[in-house]
């Protein structure tokens, strides 16, 4: 066996209590299962796909988590390793990803026209009132770093995965607790504004010490998951 391997599959036994031995083990070996693919300290593999783990907001690591387990996410060999897991495990793993802080990797050079990045910058800053469409910044927080308890960071991300995730929630296979407002938001975004979008998030630095912000009073633009109230009309 490889030994990325190796560490998912001693993690799952970890995971699921088939080894005493393994299960006594700190989290940090046990989340072996996941940094094999993720990267050490899951800082975000190198071929582009799996994303940063590291500094998250816990609940919405939380709640990917079980979303793979439950079926509302589609990857077979994340749903192999968590479908026997309990929410109280996911949390703890959760948990720890979300107190790691560890370096981001550099900017990815973009690759797109200097007019498609320009789009993007405009999607993610100013959104596109004419379509219903948000800055990405109502939610993600003016510096795009994410808010807590459970919206994510968005630079710092590989493209490819920026892009992969738009299109599967643009084409129905990944999908939210509903109301599911990224299926909504990315289902009014063109291809090429996807391809905007992660072209330009992904050449943006991340700056030392930023992390998630406090989620703010004011109501966020769409609803959310069943328990984010709509900004009022």
């Amino acid at each position: 066996m490889s030994r990325a391997a190796n560490a998912w599959a001693a993690g799952l036994l970890a995971a699921v209590g088939c080894s005493a031995l393994l299960a006594a083990q700190p989290m940090a070996q046990r989340a072996k299962a996941c940094t094999g693919c993720h990267g050490e300290q899951g800082r975000a593999a190198a071929d582009g796909y799996y994303p940063r783990l590291a500094g998250k907001p816990a609940a919405y690591l939380h709640e990917q988590l079980r979303a793979f387990r439950d079926g509302r996410r589609r990857y077979a060999l994340m749903t192999e390793l968590i479908e026997p897991l309990s929410d109280a495990y996911l949390r703890e793993l959760a948990e720890y990803f979300a107190a790691l802080e560890v370096p981001y990797p550099p900017p990815q050079a973009p690759t797109a026209t200097a007019s498609a990045l320009e789009r993007g910058r405009a999607l993610a800053l100013q959104g596109d009132a004419g379509r219903g469409l948000p800055p990405c910044t109502d939610c993600h927080g003016p510096a795009l770093a994410g808010t807590s308890p459970g919206i994510p960071a968005l630079l710092g991300l590989p493209r490819d995965y920026v892009n992969a995730q738009l299109g599967a929630w643009r084409e129905g296979s990944r999908r939210s607790r509903a109301p599911d407002c990224m299926a909504e938001i990315a289902r009014r975004l063109a291809p090429e504004d996807i391809g905007a979008l992660s072209q330009w998030l992904a050449a943006q630095p991340v700056l030392s010490g930023r992390r998630a912000r406090a989620q703010p009073d004011q109501p966020l633009p769409l609803r959310c998951g069943g328990d984010l109230p709509p900004r009022a009309r």
